[in-house]
């Protein structure tokens, strides 16, 4: 026997038999705990991948019937990229009878510490077809190049000195006017 055809849906004999976990949870429907429950759903029924290249991080978010007005995308704490939004209920008629309702709806948040390399400058995001994206470009490392350290000092003259001297030098050349400075 297919696992499919065991666990795939009931055949009509057993379409005419009620679910007692159903029952059970109609009861409880409005209890705070079930509300709870449904709002840590939502929060976590919100699915996010993060990809990323070697310019920049991709983030999707699948917000299936949610408008761009829904969602808010925001930057916290300095690198924390957060993507919270609103699914609305739908209205409920006295007239309708539901069946099941396995939609989340309420408030979701998903956050996600931003690395170094992150251009929290230029972010960009967009919903196309029910799939936000945001892309945060990466910052271009700076390469550190080699440079010299001039050695001062020696057995005369100790190198502090020798800096300060320089300085002085400097400062009083700056100083003087260009007349001055020719004599």
């Amino acid at each position: 026997m297919a696992l499919s055809s065991f666990f795939g849906r009931r055949n009509n004999m057993w379409d005419a038999v009620a679910d007692p976990l159903e029952a059970m949870v109609t009861l409880f429907d409005n209890a705070p705990a079930t509300s709870f429950a449904r709002d840590a759903r939502a929060v976590a029924s919100t699915s996010v991948d993060w990809k990323e290249t070697p310019s920049e991080h991709v983030f999707k978010a699948d917000l299936p019937g949610l408008r761009k007005e829904d969602v808010r995308v925001q930057i916290e704490d300095g690198r924390t990229l957060s993507i919270s939004g609103q699914r609305q209920k739908e209205e409920v008629q006295k007239t309708d009878t539901w069946h099941r309702v396995e939609r989340s709806s309420g408030s979701f948040m998903r956050k996600f510490r931003l690395p170094e390399s992150a251009d929290l400058d230029h972010i960009t995001a967009k919903v196309d077809s029910g799939v936000l994206t945001v892309v945060v470009p990466k910052v271009e490392k700076k390469k550190l190049e080699a440079r010299r350290i001039e050695i001062g000092g020696g057995a005369s003259q100790p190198a502090a000195i020798a800096h300060e001297e320089k300085a002085e030098q400097q400062n009083g050349a700056a100083s003087k006017s260009p007349a001055q400075a020719q004599q």
